[in-house]
Parts: C-alpha cells; sequence; structure tokens
C-alpha cells in the first residue's frame, strides 16, 4: 500500500495496476453502468489541483517579464535586472532531477505539497523585496519550489490515470505552457499597471492555496516505492558550475574588469567543478547526465542547439519588454500585447512542425530553417529603434518566433529517436537540461551587454546638457521612468542610448544563432520510429527541464498514437493482419463483447456514438459467422468468436510493439512488454477505436 493513501479510501481507491494504479475510477461496463472504465470524478477534482500547481510554475516564467522595467525603477539595480529571471532558471533545473527522484522514494503527494508551499513561501518573500538583492535570493526559493511543481505534476497523472488516457492528459497539462506564453505578460502587465508589481507575485498565493486544500483532501495516489541511488553530488556540481559561468557572463567586464580575480577565480573554480562533475557522473549508479549520452553524435548536436536557442528565447524575452517601455513609453499591459505576434509565432510553428515530422517522419529541415530564421528574427530586432511602429515590431518578434518555434519541438524529437529504450528519459531531460541553461546564459549576458553599453551610452548622450544635479547616467540606470522628467532637448538621444543598447544585444547574439545554424547541417536525418510522436508543451516550452522515464515517454507517445491512430484505419489493419475479412465495426464490436462479456447494439449506439446502422450491420456479419450468438438483446462471443478475438487482440498488439522498432527488440525490457499488453488491452474494442473514420 501507498504512504499517500489516507484513512477512508475506499477499495477503488486502493486497488492498482502493476504499472501505476488508478485511483478512484468508474465501475467496468456493465448492464447499468459507464460503457468504459472511465476516471472518476474524485480524479478530475485532482487533475484540476494538479493544472493549477502547473499553472502557477508555468505562469511564472512569462508573467514577471513585463513587470521587469518596473520593478527595477522601484527597487534599482537595472544592472542586476537578468538575475531576478536568471536566479529562477538556475534553481529550478538543478532541483528538477531531485524533486522526481525523490517522489519516487518517499511519495508525490508529499513531496508536490512540499514544492507547492515552497513555491508560495518564495512568491510571498518575492511581494515583500525591499530591493534587488532580497528578490534575487527570493526569486532562487521560488524556482527551487518551481522545479518540483512541474515534474511531480506531470508524474502524479502517470498515477492516477490508466495508461491509455496518459496522453489525453498529459496533453492538457503541456496546453497550460501554451496558454500562460499568451496570457503570462497580458497578466504580467495588467497587474503592474492597475495593481502593483508586487502582485505578479502575489497572485500565485490564493491559486496555491486552493491547489493546495484541494490535493491535500482529494488526492489519493497509489503509490510504490522505487529505490533511487540519488546522485546529489552531480547535481550539485553541475548547478555550481553553471552557477559560476553565469556569474562570470553577467558580473564580468561590468562589475568586475575581465582580468580581475574575481572573474578569473570564478572560470577557474568553473573549471575545476567541471572536471569533478565528469569523475563523478562516471561512477555514478543514476547519473544526473550519463556521459554515454555524448558519444551519440545527435545528441550531442542537439543539446548545443537547445542551448543556443534557449540562449536566444529567453535573453529576448527579457528584454523586449524593456525596449517596449522605455524607448516607446508603452505601458506594461500594451507591451505584453506588443509581444503577441512573438508567441503566436512561436506556437504556430512549434505546433505545425512537430506534427509534420511526427507524420512525414522528415524532420531535418525544421531545425536548419529555424536556426536560419532565428537568425534573422535576431538581425531584424537589432533594426529597431524609436522610431519603429507597430507593423515594423510585430512583424520582426514574429519571424523570431517562428524561428524558434520550428526547432525547439523537433529537438527533442530527435533525441528522443536517436537514443535506445533505456536511454529515453535521460536523453529528453538532458535535451531540455541544456536548453534550461541556455536560457541562463541568454539572460546574463544579454543583461550584461545590455548594462555595459548602456552607461557608456548614456554619458554621450547627457554630454554637454544643462540637467538638474540630480539626473545623472547612473540615477537613469537605476530608474528609467526618469527618461520622461527630461526635458524635450535632452530625452531623444536618451531614448537613443537605450535603444541601442538594447537592440545592439541582439545583434551580439545573432552569430550565436548563426552557429546553431551551422550545427543543424551535420544533424544526420535518421529514419523516425513509428512511437516517436511530437512532444508536449513541457518539453519544449518550460524553462526547466524536464524529467520523465523512459517509460513514462513511452506511454504518452503511444496512448496519444492509441487514440489518434485508432477507429477504422486500426480495425481494417489488424483484420487483415490476423487474416479475416470481417467489417472493422465488426472486429471492434468482437474485441468489445470479449472485452464486457455481452454487448446490446441499441444501448452500445447510444453510449459509445457509433451510429446503430453501423453497429447492427457488424452484430449481423458476426451472428452470420457464428461468431457470436443473441441471448435476449444481447450479443455473447461463440467458442469460434473468442479465438477470432483472441487473434485480432494479438494483431493490435504486435501492430502497436512495430510502432517501438528497435525498442521492441531481443532484449526488450520487462516494463515495456507490460506497457504494450495493458494499453492493448485497454484499447482492444475501446471508445477510443470506435471504428467512425478519423
Amino acid at each position: 500500500m501507498t504512504d499517500d493513501t489516507q484513512g477512508g479510501a475506499g477499495e477503488a481507491e486502493a486497488a492498482q495496476t502493476e504499472t501505476g494504479g488508478i485511483a478512484s475510477v468508474g465501475p467496468l461496463y456493465g448492464r447499468h453502468t459507464s460503457v468504459e472504465q472511465t476516471v472518476g470524478g474524485g480524479v478530475l477534482v485532482s487533475i484540476g489541483a494538479l493544472l493549477l500547481g502547473m499553472l502557477l510554475a508555468a505562469l511564472d516564467q512569462t508573467i514577471v517579464s513585463t513587470a521587469l522595467p518596473t520593478i527595477v525603477s522601484d527597487l534599482g539595480g537595472l544592472q542586476h535586472l537578468s538575475w531576478v529571471v536568471t536566479a529562477y532558471l538556475l534553481a529550478s533545473t538543478a532541483a528538477t532531477p531531485l524533486w522526481g527522484k525523490l517522489g519516487d522514494q518517499y511519495g508525490r503527494k508529499k513531496l508536490f505539497q512540499a514544492a507547492i508551499v515552497i513555491f508560495l513561501i518564495g512568491s510571498a518573500l518575492c511581494g515583500m523585496a525591499e530591493n534587488m538583492s532580497e528578490l534575487i535570493a527570493f526569486r532562487a526559493l521560488q524556482g527551487l519550489g518551481g522545479g518540483g511543481l512541474i515534474v511531480l505534476s506531470m508524474a502524479i497523472v502517470g498515477d492516477i490515470v490508466p495508461p491509455r488516457e496518459r496522453g489525453r492528459y498529459q496533453g492538457l497539462f503541456g496546453a497550460v505552457f501554451g496558454t500562460t506564453s499568451v496570457l503570462g505578460p497580458l497578466l504580467g502587465g495588467l497587474l503592474t499597471q492597475h495593481l502593483s508589481w508586487r502582485w505578479v507575485f502575489y497572485v500565485n498565493l490564493p491559486v496555491g492555496i486552493v491547489a493546495l486544500a484541494v490535493i491535500a483532501t482529494v488526492l489519493r495516489i497509489p503509490h510504490k516505492r522505487a529505490r533511487h541511488v540519488i546522485d546529489y553530488l552531480g547535481t550539485f556540481l553541475i548547478a555550481s558550475v553553471a552557477t559560476c559561468l553565469v556569474l562570470v557572463a553577467s558580473l564580468g567586464g561590468t562589475t568586475w574588469s575581465w582580468g580581475s580575480p574575481q572573474i578569473i577565480g570564478l572560470a577557474v573554480a568553473a573549471a575545476v567543478l567541471l572536471a569533478a562533475f565528469v569523475l563523478v557522473e562516471q561512477g555514478a549508479a543514476e547519473p544526473v547526465i550519463p556521459l554515454r549520452l555524448f558519444r551519440v553524435r545527435t545528441f550531442t548536436l542537439s543539446a548545443v542547439i537547445s542551448f543556443i536557442v534557449g540562449f536566444a528565447m529567453f535573453g529576448a524575452m527579457t528584454y523586449l519588454p524593456t525596449f517596449l517601455q522605455v524607448v516607446h513609453g508603452i505601458t506594461p499591459t500594451m507591451s505584453g500585447v506588443h509581444m503577441l505576434p512573438m508567441v503566436f509565432g512561436m506556437l504556430l510553428s512549434t505546433t505545425g512542425s512537430g506534427q509534420i515530422v511526427s507524420r512525414t517522419g522528415r524532420w531535418k529541415v525544421f531545425p536548419v530553417a529555424g536556426t536560419g530564421i532565428t537568425t534573422i528574427g535576431l538581425l531584424l530586432l537589432h533594426k529597431l529603434d524609436e522610431f519603429s511602429g507597430n507593423a515594423e515590431m510585430s512583424f520582426s518578434f514574429f519571424v523570431f518566433g517562428v524561428g524558434l518555434g520550428l526547432v525547439i519541438q523537433v529537438l527533442v524529437l530527435i533525441v528522443q529517436n536517436a537514443v535506445g529504450y533505456e536511454d529515453l528519459g535521460v536523453a529528453t531531460s538532458g535535451a531540455t537540461f541544456f536548453r534550461s541553461i541556455g536560457a541562463s546564459f541568454g539572460v546574463a549576458i544579454f543583461g550584461t551587454l545590455f548594462a555595459s553599453s548602456l552607461g557608456h551610452n548614456l554619458v554621450q548622450a547627457l554630454a554637454g546638457s544643462r540637467l538638474p544635479a540630480a539626473v545623472t547616467p547612473g540615477s537613469l540606470e537605476a530608474d528609467p521612468r526618469g527618461v520622461v522628467a527630461l526635458p524635450v532637448t535632452v530625452r531623444p538621444a536618451v531614448l537613443h542610448a537605450f535603444s541601442d543598447s538594447i537592440t545592439d544585444v541582439f545583434l551580439y547574439a545573432a552569430p550565436v544563432a548563426l552557429l546553431g545554424f551551422v550545427l543543424a547541417w551535420f544533424l544526420r536525418e535518421d529514419k523516425l520510429r513509428g512511437s516517436v510522436t511530437a512532444p508536449d508543451g513541457t518539453e519544449t516550452l518550460a524553462s526547466n527541464p524536464v524529467e520523465r522515464s523512459s517509460y513514462d515517454e513511452v506511454c504518452r507517445a503511444l496512448s496519444l498514437l492509441g487514440s489518434r491512430e485508432g477507429r477504422r484505419q486500426v480495425y481494417e489493419k489488424i483484420t487483415a493482419r490476423a487474416g479475416y475479412d470481417l467489417l472493422p465495426a465488426a472486429s471492434w464490436l468482437l474485441l468489445r463483447i470479449k472485452k464486457y462479456g455481452w454487448a446490446e447494439p441499441g444501448m452500445l449506439a447510444e453510449r459509445s456514438m457509433v451510429p446503430l446502422t453501423v453497429i447492427l450491420d457488424a452484430g449481423r456479419q458476426l451472428e452470420e459467422r457464428q461468431l457470436a450468438r443473441r441471448e435476449g438483446l444481447d450479443l455473447i462471443l461463440t467458442e469460434e468468436g473468442r479465438e477470432v478475438a483472441d487473434r485480432l487482440a494479438q494483431a493490435r498488439e504486435e501492430s502497436m510493439a512495430e510502432l517501438l522498432g528497435d525498442w521492441w527488440g531481443p532484449d526488450r525490457p520487462t516494463d515495456l512488454i507490460r506497457l504494450v499488453r495493458e494499453l492493448n488491452t485497454e484499447l482492444c474494442g475501446s471508445d477510443a477505436e470506435r471504428p467512425q473514420g478519423v
């Protein structure tokens, strides 16, 4: 039994399968019960609470961007703006693998509740911060909890939802990221403009408290302890390496000169820690990033390109609101609106590229085109200035977003295709890990370049001007809102200084994106396995790495394929494979009767939404072939019908196994065999595969 199961839970909550269990499920199809074994109301409420938890973490990576200029003006320290984002990214990235494995060992419900509490405490403290140092520290605490919210909410879905339904429900969680990409900047702007930037953080509190209360009272998780040898040292070392390098990138040339003892010391420390990390990972039982993955060329190239994509994506998303609000005088709310073309371009190309690749099997054109268009997008952003119109800015934002979207989803997909089943989970988390680290570097380096050039440009802009003693380059850096109070004779030069300082950053980033374009040409276009499907939003749009096992990745893909590929085509295929000439609907009905013991055509038509004429034709054929007989209104299988149904079920299983390609080899693991059989049992004759065309 589970340490998460509380007293009063019924037998349905305790009953579970070996592969994860189902809490609070409806009864099997009987004469007066539902058509399917369905997810019960308690689980749906729990899913809603998990979605709220996911919403908190997803929203926090976009809602802050439009508030950053106001935060800097209020707390001062424009040169530290990047760390408001970077602290969160680094903390959540480092914490993600630990949350996943600790949840396996000690129970995901308790850990998920702890993650929410940590996130809410961090949010409350961020809202109360009195200076930038406090805000940065509290953002790191918030990121620590945010990493757990994403990884544990996805893992809990696997605990409470049967394998057949997981793809659909995990798709909902992925959709949260797409939604927050649109709503985050808008909501951040609204709260900042009409309440205070502090409400960007306070808004998490009521949502989190509701999620916490629902999870405490409703969520029941069938849980089997899974022991892990957690790589604490490896996690600490890689996080330390990333932190040292980001500190070098963000403090070098600004706070300290590049040749200062501090910067040299940080660089040396990063090199020593990296060497120690490599040594530790070679002997780790469950390494954070197995070094053998770097022997796979596709993984290595994809990791580097993922780093570059994260670098460009989050760097630009952090500083574009500052350009809009300071240079163009746009309100925080409207800056969120102006960001929408980039978001829509990214979502459109992300969705389109992933679907096209998973259906055609051809993918190389997308990372090549994506990195190329991203480079062009950065050059277009560089051309913007204080005189640029809305149409020009929207077009530049859209092109940049399209470029990013073309590549981010495909990179995850091809990494999954390039490795063996045993490395599927860690390869996916590894690729997304490098995107997260790239995001940290992008925000930090963009910030360094911006801060170092802004001071110089402001000195030039204000040279020779007669201004109040309180107005200095330093005061404008600390509070950009001071620009509006400048005399009209000076203001244009200052706005131009801000504009050049921000847009020059995109010019410096363009060669990095161009490097990704060059590397993309060296990717080898291997044939895709049938089970490799477009990854969801949690794997492509999240700022922190995904952390799912190989089993979970295959389960998601097969459950999606089972419901998408199903219906008429799959029954035509398995009927031919089994050597019969039955109607597709007859094969479906035969398997359905095998599954539930009987079928009454009228009731089945009403509850499964398959036309009654289709079911009657199928039933008539079964009776004519003596595969089923009547008992009153019900159809019951004959002995010959059971044999045919068994052969059809075997053909369905073989068809599903074929999708796994070389993962379904002679040495295939037992959990993969169990998954295919369980999904086959759930899908055969189910509503998910009712034979009504596609």
